[in-house]
């Protein structure tokens, strides 16, 4: 099986003159549950190489077993730091698409129309599609099969305006994902803030925060019958 995964290269955070990017145990542990079960992974962002770290994923209150593992992995940085472009990956090459987090997909990833349409090549071709935390900013101006938006009647879930508000950044995104996931017709839930939720939906696997992440992750496995 071979699984694409999708990093942003966005490293602003709005106007607040800091940086942001992808949340690295986001990446960690999807990349390591996809692994761990025999698959061949490829990274890709929309500008290729080396997309930016959230700063903050990395201080030592956030790290985990498994960033600790992809920080001793001279591999997996190795392939980090040289990502596909993403104009020059094809669904047609790939299983399933996983994409994690951090704030930068709120920005370079909504409007995307070459993630777009390689979300929509895969949503045609009914192969599963994994989203976690802010990255299901991915997904809002996608296209299902029918025409409508992919998430309309669809149960999904990301970060919830909660989590938006306790880390002060209600004010500073382009918007709030749960309240896009909800105009845009999803049967949005939630969890506990901050801790492991996922929403299976046919070949659609949400996840609402970084704790959800290697869950999400695994639900892409068991739609590739993979576990």
């Amino acid at each position: 099986m071979k699984i694409l995964i999708v990093l942003t290269s966005h490293d602003q955070l709005g106007n607040t003159g800091k940086k942001t990017g992808f949340w690295l145990e986001e990446f960690a542990a999807p990349y390591y549950v996809l692994k761990d079960a025999g698959t061949a992974i490829t990274l890709a962002s929309p500008k290729g190489g080396q997309p930016p770290l959230d700063p903050k994923s990395d201080l030592p209150e956030s790290l985990t077993e498994l960033t600790r593992r992809f920080r001793k992995d001279k591999a997996a940085q190795s392939e980090l730091a040289n990502t596909k472009k993403l104009s020059d990956v094809s669904a047609d090459d790939f299983d399933a698409v996983f994409y994690p987090g951090g704030h930068g997909p709120m920005w370079d990833m909504p409007d995307n129309k070459i993630s777009i349409a390689l979300i929509e090549a895969f949503v045609k071709a009914d192969k599963p599609i994994g989203a976690v935390c802010h990255a299901p900013a991915a997904i809002v101006n996608v296209r299902g099969k029918d025409g409508e938006y992919l998430v309309k009647s669809k149960h999904v879930t990301g970060f919830t305006n909660a989590e938006e508000e306790a880390v002060g950044l209600t004010a500073v995104v382009p918007f709030l994902l749960e309240d896009r996931l909800k105009e845009r017709g999803g049967v949005y839930s939630k969890g506990a803030d901050w801790g492991p939720y996922v929403q299976v939906d046919g070949k659609l696997v949400t996840g609402q925060n970084p704790a959800s992440s290697g869950l999400a992750a695994q639900e892409l496995l068991k739609l590739l019958r993979l576990v």
